[in-house]
């Protein structure tokens, strides 16, 4: 009788620890949770360090295509990341007659796939340390691993860091980087 109730016991912590893995929540952005069951437009405003890209993203008239069935990887630079653009350049890409360059900066951003770090760290990986990945924008971003960490090297030779990964969308998946990501103009 206690054989099987230590084995009930341990069959219940088991099925428990299975299910807590199973449904392990999406990590927080910007002090918000993100929903799996939202777009990427959906949770990224309510990200607090995401609020630049947000406002870029719908002066670019791309908020209507990061809401649509995707899949979608997004590079998703931080309001930081923004700012440590020379000065002037967020505001000068802001304006209207500015949008095809802000377009072309921001869909450097966004990969036509959903791929969690886990296939990006196996390209890498099967691609000898370095993996090309083409943007939805025509830019190819340089993807490698350090010491269990992603960066994206852009065409200027800018390298960016995934400083969060495999946040989970209804439409694909963001990775929070550290810098943002610039084509070659």
């Amino acid at each position: 009788m206690l054989n099987t109730a230590f084995r009930t016991l341990a069959i219940a912590t088991v099925l428990s620890a299975s299910a807590v893995t199973a449904f392990a929540a999406n990590p927080k952005v910007g002090g918000a949770a993100m929903y799996e069951d939202k777009n990427i437009v959906e949770n990224a405003v309510n990200s607090k360090d995401h609020t630049t890209l947000v406002a870029a993203v719908k002066a670019a008239g791309l908020a209507e295509t990061l809401q649509g069935k995707g899949p979608f990887t997004v590079f998703a630079p931080t309001d930081e990341a923004f700012a440590a653009l020379p000065k002037g350049t967020v505001e000068t890409l802001l304006k209207p007659e500015n949008k095809a360059q802000l377009t072309k900066v921001l869909t450097c951003h966004v990969v036509a796939v959903s791929a969690m770090s886990t296939a990006i760290e196996k390209m890498i990986k099967d691609d000898k340390g370095t993996h090309d990945v083409k943007t939805v924008g025509g830019c190819i971003l340089k993807a490698k691993e350090s010491m269990g960490k992603i960066t994206l090297t852009d065409e200027m030779g800018g390298v960016s860091n995934v400083t969060i990964a495999d946040v989970k969308q209804s439409n694909g998946v963001i990775h929070v980087v550290d810098k943002v990501l610039l084509p070659k103009m």
